[in-house]
């Protein structure tokens, strides 16, 4: 018994310790500096078959967006998920907010804001070009000032936009726009100069400033991609330290991600393209993540071509595999982070989305989830107490042959495991049901923390988000007290519950025989319970139904098997399991037994 509570005591301790680091040391990327948010600026042609990378002549101080959407002509878009507008000047995806995501749980709060033109803060846009072998041949730059076919781009009506370079080049670009939040952007050059000209397609995306980030260990936020089948994921510390992270592929895809949202550049897939992760700083920071394909030449009289993607949205888990599927981006469903574990991450997301379609409620949909995992696990657990309640039973003999071979740990190991398999005990089994709950915790909490669709998600009552922690604090009487305590005294409603649910269930557990493991597990509840306060709130509401439920079905096998019940499994009224022959117990005045030893009869005598 005394190696099962240690078992229990290390999964509980290792849990601890994994959610109390998140907790304690977040990681957080630090906010930007002004500097930082004050970004720069335009981008030139370059001297190179190369992708331009040089994007900025220095800093430049940032207006308000609406400002800044004003200075230059536009091209609304109108699509059926997305607002924003396309920046003529430099031909730039520069402006897109998401219909369907607000910033708060209010529904009148201002719509998600994904891109953002240069001269506002903190500039995120992409944009396309070809890259001249010869660098004397003008091509599209930053100031081009491109004339379109139409005002207004939906999922629709692509719109087409036009420069000539007055030397015999005609570039165009027509963009178009799905239903959701792909954009396709081809590009065309026609050669009317009499001679062949080589160009290189490019296509990138830029962030001015390092973003604040989560922070959390288990969800990456940052530059990364899929290269040859291979995903590849950056900090932004990565890419400033080493300045430049270079593949070549056939296939995949690039960008930058953050929790919910997503910018990913999709080269055509059957092209081999060269790409890069780039930090610059001269004065302000700055991230791109661009791709390049094979210089390609067009004759006089002919047109070359070349197709791309971009994804600027919310990486919605049925969306982005169909993307995957129907546009054949590799990997592209490797976008979200189900990590190492996504064998049971994914699968949890799908049944709880499936659920959620019947009820309506995430969080009813955890609930019924969970009670369908304890149903599947009742044998498990059933066989799991039987064998805890024999173990209870065998403790004076533990404890005798501890005594007995207190000098000799080797043969005090040997006569235990020949007690147990005498008996037909197996000393792990009561530890089987919270090996079980480990993976099961830890999938979910990713589900709750990489999935949008948990974003937002309403429970009842006071919760009103099931990925951001309980609202409520104890500290000011739940809203009773005008004050607002600081973030490590945010105790809500929730986390308590959950504590005292924990407590109930430690009650019903023997006690353990060690006075310091038995304190230990007396803080448990209270450990949790502070830790789990800055937790998705779901997660919080699965552990505390999850203890009720373990409640309800130790409290019913005890009492099937008759096992009395008062703060542990203090007696149980099935038969004692059989002893050795030679053995025998030692009994008190009113007939029960000692639990402190047992007596020999000496060979060879009678009665």
């Amino acid at each position: 018994m005394t190696d099962q509570k240690n078992l229990i005591l290390a999964i509980a301790l290792s849990l601890a310790i994994l959610l109390g680091f998140q907790f304690l040391f977040p990681g957080s990327t630090p906010a930007p500096t002004p500097e930082q948010q004050q970004q720069t600026a335009t981008t030139t042609s370059t001297a190179s078959p190369q992708a331009p990378t040089a994007i900025g002549s220095g800093p430049v101080a940032p207006v308000e967006r609406s400002q800044a959407l004003a200075q230059t002509q536009r091209v609304k878009i109108d699509a059926p998920r997305m607002h924003g507008s396309i920046n003529l000047t430099g031909g730039r995806l520069d402006d897109v907010t998401l219909r369907d995501y607000r910033e708060t749980v209010d529904p009148n709060s201002p719509e998600i804001v994904l891109l953002t033109p240069r001269t506002a803060a903190s500039p995120y846009y992409a944009d396309y070009g070809w890259a001249p072998s010869d660098p004397s041949i003008p091509v599209p730059g930053t100031d081009t000032v491109w004339t379109a076919d139409r005002e207004t781009l939906t999922a629709d009506a692509p719109v087409v936009l036009s420069w000539d370079n007055g030397q015999g080049l005609v570039f165009q670009r027509a963009i178009s726009v799905d239903a959701n939040y792909m954009f396709t952007v081809v590009q065309r050059v026609v050669n009317n100069t009499g001679k062949p000209v080589e160009l290189a397609p490019y296509g990138r995306v830029l962030r001015f400033g390092t973003p604040v980030t989560q922070g959390y260990y288990v969800l990456h936020e940052g530059p990364y991609g899929v290269f040859n089948g291979t995903l590849d994921e950056k900090t932004y510390k990565d890419i400033q330290d080493d300045k430049a992270v270079r593949h070549t592929t056939t296939g995949g895809w690039l960008g930058f991600t953050d929790k919910y949202w997503l910018v990913a550049l999709v080269p055509d897939q059957a092209a081999k393209v060269d790409t890069q992760f780039l930090h610059q700083s001269d004065g302000e920071g700055r991230y791109l993540a661009t791709y390049q394909g094979e210089a390609q030449t067009v004759a006089p009289g002919q047109t070359l071509e070349s197709t791309g993607r971009l994804f600027a949205g919310a990486k919605e888990v049925d969306l982005i595999s169909s993307y995957a599927d129907t546009l054949g981006i590799t990997k592209f469903d490797f976008a979200i982070d189900f990590g190492w574990f996504w064998f049971l991450t994914k699968p949890f997301f799908k049944i709880l989305a499936w659920i959620h379609s019947v009820v309506g409620n995430f969080g009813l949909s955890i609930m019924i989830f969970t009670l369908a995992l304890k149903l599947l696990f009742y044998p498990l657990a059933d066989k799991s107490y039987r064998s805890m309640a024999k173990m209870k039973a065998l403790q004076p003999e533990m404890v005798k042959l501890r005594e007995r071979f207190a000098d000799d740990k080797a043969k005090q190991q040997q006569e235990l495991m020949a007690l147990y398999k005498r008996e037909k005990v197996n000393p792990a089994a009561g530890c089987l049901p919270i090996v079980i709950q480990i993976p099961v915790f830890f999938a979910l909490y990713k589900v709750l923390l990489v999935t949008i669709e948990m974003r937002h998600a309403p429970f009842f009552g006071w919760i009103h988000d099931l990925s951001a922690p309980d609202p409520t604090t104890v500290f000011n009487l739940f809203g009773l007290i005008p004050w607002t305590p600081p973030s490590m005294l945010m105790i809500g409603a929730a986390p308590i519950i959950m504590g005292f649910t924990m407590f109930l269930q430690q009650k019903l557990n023997p006690a353990p025989a060690d006075p310091v493991q038995a304190k230990v597990f007396m803080l448990l509840p209270v450990v949790f319970t502070f830790m789990l306060a800055h937790f998705p709130v779901g997660l919080v509401v699965y552990w505390a139904w999850n203890n009720t439920l373990t409640i309800l079905q130790q409290w019913s096998i005890m009492k099937r098997m008759h096992v009395k019940i008062s703060g542990g499994l203090e007696e149980s009224a099935e038969p004692a399991p059989s002893l050795p022959p030679s053995v025998t117990r030692k009994k008190n005045g009113d007939g029960t037994p000692k639990t402190g030893g047992a007596t020999r009869k000496p060979a060879g005598r009678k009665g």
